[in-house]
């Protein structure tokens, strides 16, 4: 089969999609820490949110791929030195050997919104300044280790000074992220905590780590059109959809048509295999999985309405009488299709794992083998997080309510 003679089904690319991320299959093995940074390098990028109603979005986007696992070990891989935190699709843990896909970004931060502010930085030189003294001397600090000297009393985005020093030392790449505690930055000197990086070394040029991205993204989702390229990264430039057919013509990127869509879809040949096998319909998807809003699966909105037809928005930032769903839905997973989602809290003292809405998508019927899945996974999930019960507080289906019931 030559290189322009892929043709697939909106079945099998979204099969692809799934194999590339970890998620068409369950794992077959226990997972162990090393499987946490092979996840981690396959999606290239797991970003970080702290909303907590369940488990944090990092261990929750790794606990869909690989099951249960110790949170620790994301923890301890970032303090041993295999990742390292950045902007990135948002802020995210990142592979250390793609630290230096970063490092213009470091460099040259200005095209990083609101993550930098010149003026600030240039008006409060000097705060900024004793914060990099109190480090450089007194080692790996978090923002508690300073006390507040503006005279307010904080608050929802009040960062005081010190806490916004830290935080443009870290954009300019001055300070990395050493280490958490309790899931909160400790940040040293990069030299400390990357010693091996040397810019002169091993800097390349932009354009270089600008293409390298374009072909992470590409990898990284399995099957891609050319305008879902810039959103994985944010790369935020206007040409990068154009690359692609350059990248085909330099074999850096398989061309691939998709049923029901005109534009053109590419793969990366390190994915030729599943590509194969998806156009021999030869990849099953079986999964049932929950995903966090901020998986890579449906980060991307536009994405997500593309290839699953889901339309996905977090509400978690909208009045409650305006949200639809709810305030932290979690997209449902089943056999290649997201097929719901889910307003779910877990009540970690009183170790119950409430499901306080449960919305199947238009067109999905209740069955027992849907409330079967449902239910083994819903089982995993809440065990997951401690929780000894499950209660369904609400569901769209009248149907699937007693099936469901019965088997949780």
């Amino acid at each position: 089969m030559s290189a322009t003679d892929f043709h697939l089904t909106l079945s099998s690319a979204r099969a692809l999609h799934l194999a590339a991320q970890g998620l068409l299959n369950p794992s077959p093995r226990k997972a162990g820490k090393q499987d946490v940074l092979a996840c981690i390098r396959n999606m290239s990028a797991l970003q970080i949110d702290t909303i907590s109603v369940v488990a944090r979005s990092p261990y929750l986007v790794l606990w869909s791929r690989l099951g249960n696992y110790p949170h620790a070990w994301l923890h301890e891989l970032l303090e041993e030195g295999h990742l390292f935190e950045y902007w990135s699709h948002e802020a995210c843990f990142l592979p250390i050997e793609d630290y230096g896909l970063y490092r213009h970004q470091m460099v040259s931060p200005q095209g990083l919104g609101w993550k930098y502010n010149h003026k600030w930085l240039k008006e409060n030189a000097a705060q900024v300044e004793t914060v990099r003294q109190h480090i450089h001397a007194n080692g790996a600090s978090r923002s508690a280790d300073f006390e507040r000297t503006d005279g307010k009393s904080g608050g929802w985005w009040e960062w005081k000074p010190e806490k916004r020093s830290l935080e443009v030392l870290f954009t300019t790449g001055e300070l990395m992220v050493a280490k958490r505690h309790n899931f909160q930055r400790i940040y040293d000197l990069r030299e400390r905590v990357h010693p091996k990086w040397n810019d002169k070394k091993h800097l390349k040029p932009i354009l270089h780590c600008e293409r390298a991205q374009i072909l992470q993204s590409v990898r990284a989702l399995g099957i891609c059109k050319a305008n879902w390229i810039s959103d994985y990264f944010r790369m935020g430039k206007p040409d990068v959809s154009n690359q692609p057919a350059q990248l085909v013509k330099e074999g850096l990127l398989i061309p691939v048509t998709v049923d029901q869509h005109d534009a053109l879809f590419y793969v990366h040949p390190d994915r030729r295999d599943l590509l194969e096998q998806a156009g021999e319909n030869k990849l099953k998807a079986t999964a049932t999985r929950i995903l966090s809003p901020f998986d890579p699966v449906v980060w991307d909105r536009k994405r997500a309405i593309d290839l699953f037809d889901f339309d996905y928005k977090l509400e978690c930032y909208t009045p409650a009488p305006k949200r639809r769903y709810g305030y932290f839905t979690l997209p449902i997973l089943r056999k290649g299709a997201l097929i719901g989602r889910m307003d779910a809290k877990a009540h970690r003292k009183e170790g119950i794992l409430e499901i306080k809405a449960l919305h199947l998508e238009p067109g999905v019927r209740a069955s027992q083998a849907l409330a079967a899945d449902l239910a083994r996974t819903l089982h995993e999930f809440a065990t997951w997080h401690e929780c000894h019960d499950l209660q369904l507080t609400w569901c769209s289906s009248a149907e699937l309510i007693p099936l469901l019931e019965a088997l949780i």
